[in-house]
């Protein structure tokens, strides 16, 4: 007596599509790393009035959010 096994996996193969592509996430990698680069200028105890804590460490903070917006909207490449 013979029976006929059904297979229960589906044979055809699904393709994932993630929602940002490669290119996206080197742009975030960046931005975050130019955040991270800021709060690292404005760190520190000593000289608290030094032009880079007051004004190159925000700078570079707002540039890498700029980066992450841009980072977020780019359509990725298909």
């Amino acid at each position: 007596m013979s029976t006929n096994i059904k297979s229960t996996e589906n044979t055809t193969a699904k393709k994932t599509h993630l929602l940002f592509g490669k290119t996206n996430y080197t742009i975030m990698l960046i931005g975050l790393a130019v955040i991270v680069l800021g709060f690292f200028c404005m760190s520190g105890t000593t000289d608290i009035y030094n032009n880079t804590k007051l004004v190159v460490a925000p700078i570079l903070v707002l540039v890498g959010f700029v980066i992450e917006f841009f980072a977020i909207f780019k359509k990725p490449s298909e």
